[in-house]
């Protein structure tokens, strides 16, 4: 994660409120899977007459791949962990965050090194209707080498700080001055990179963002899959 060339001077603290909104189209998404599962159950009921569906999917779901654009932060004090802020763009709330089990340090190393795949998985539970990014724990790896325990947690009031300090920002990567009121970490600097991730919903138990790279358009230097196994 290397700061990009002619990048500005570190954005400062907001004296004003929170201006962050709530995302507007969470609930929008619902309608093309539910839109797929309609017209698939219809064609499951002729199986004779009709031929069979060539509709594009994943291993382990029946459902064509969505798309949905979205800004994702990795951030985190450089002697601690780095966590994962997803929202909707750079002005709505954060719809998810998750503290990863690797050290902010140890994250920019690997991304210096190349690719990076971090897969989150979880166990699946027969009674549960929990949707998959409203898992509670995850365990993590990372280029296929486990890495520890992760879990889903709400945004702090710091969290919510350094996504309105980045409003402006939809992709790069820094440094902020350390806050000399955060306990634990009064000398410490928060490490952030943003980037603008596609993501991808295979099947109600895999999903996957991908952030292109700015150089490489066409390959994906980090991704991050969420599967339910």
């Amino acid at each position: 994660m290397e700061e990009p060339q002619s990048t500005p001077p570190p954005p400062t603290l907001p004296t004003t409120p929170l201006s962050l909104v709530k995302p507007s189209s969470k609930n929008d998404k619902k309608c093309p899977v539910k839109i797929v599962r309609a017209f698939q159950n219809v064609i499951r009921s002729f199986p004779i007459i009709m031929p069979v569906c060539k509709l594009p999917s994943l291993p382990g779901g029946c459902l064509p791949e969505i798309k949905i654009g979205v800004s994702g932060t990795l951030f985190g004090y450089r002697k601690g962990r780095v966590s994962l802020s997803i929202q909707e763009n750079p002005g709505t709330l954060p719809t998810l965050v998750i503290d990863l089990s690797m050290q902010t340090n140890t994250l920019q190393k690997e991304m210096n090194l190349g690719m990076v795949r971090i897969t989150l998985e979880c166990e699946k539970r027969p009674d549960s209707n929990t949707k998959l990014l409203e898992e509670p724990c995850w365990t993590m790896f990372v280029n296929g080498k486990k890495s520890g325990y992760c879990a889903k947690r709400d945004a702090t009031e710091e969290d919510l700080y350094l996504m309105e300090v980045l409003k402006a920002v939809s992709m790069g990567a820094g440094v902020l001055p350390p806050k000399s009121d955060v306990e634990g970490h009064a000398d410490d600097e928060m490490s952030y990179m943003r980037a603008h991730f596609e993501r991808v919903v295979g099947s109600k138990d895999s999903e996957t963002l991908y952030m292109l790279s700015p150089v490489i358009k066409s390959e994906p230097e980090l991704s991050i899959f969420f599967v339910r196994i």
